[in-house]
């Protein structure tokens, strides 16, 4: 049974989450404040976090940063600031998705269930995954991508977006992150890169380009891969 941890200082918020979350054969603990959180989070691990960033005693992001130092267990970060820079920062310090109040049930719950899913094993060599969508198939191993029958020539660049994104897929991953990981250490701010490589990748790989199904952006923080 998958075991949830809600941390949350709105009781509202927390009894409707613990309602519904049992209701769907969850397990779940809850916390009202960062110190609980981590101490419960040490004593009995979750499988994913749900984390509000206004906590009294600390800031949400230090409850992030402190469980990074231990645990890879998937944070869904649940809050009412709707700053990109606030939602930017969380995601950075490891945070694996974003929600933002006020927030649909359904929304969340299938933003968990998908955190949940990323964070099971496989089963399989990840160097031999395949990921196919009703437009066009990635072969991670082979380092290709076939799109009505025929191969889809990537510069080496947009493959290497293209398989941070899927490797990822159904994470938002942050502008950041993305620069870093296929410019480089030194790129943290060149957004403007990911915009012209995203629109690359479109053009080759969406059915309509303009309304994007697959790669999907998050104005201010990233973007997201969906099959």
């Amino acid at each position: 049974m998958t075991r949830v941890l809600v941390v949350d200082d709105e009781p509202a918020i927390v009894r409707a989450l613990v309602i519904n979350l049992k209701a769907r054969s969850y397990e779940v603990d809850s916390a009202h404040d960062g110190a609980d959180a981590l101490r419960l989070a040490a004593a009995r691990p979750p499988d994913v976090v749900v984390l509000d960033l206004g906590l009294p005693d600390m800031d949400g992001v230090e409850v992030i940063r402190s469980l990074r130092g231990w645990t890879r267990v998937p944070i869904l970060v649940l809050s009412a600031r709707h700053a990109s820079d606030e939602k930017v920062q969380a995601l950075d310090a490891g945070a694996d998705d974003y929600v933002t109040k006020p927030f649909g049930m359904d929304e969340l719950l299938a933003r968990l269930r998908a955190a949940v899913r990323r964070a099971e094993p496989s089963g399989e060599d990840e160097g031999d995954l395949v990921v196919e969508t009703d437009e066009f198939t990635v072969d991670l191993a082979a380092k290709k991508v076939h799109r009505d029958g025929k191969d889809v020539r990537l510069t080496p660049t947009e493959w290497h977006l293209l398989e941070v994104l899927v490797r990822n897929g159904g994470r938002l991953v942050a502008q950041k992150q993305l620069l870093r990981e296929v410019w480089g250490p030194s790129y943290g701010t060149e957004t403007n890169y990911l915009r012209v490589y995203m629109a690359q990748l479109r053009r080759k790989l969406e059915a309509d380009p303009a309304h994007p199904k697959h790669f999907i952006t998050e104005p201010g923080m990233g973007y997201r891969f969906e099959r």
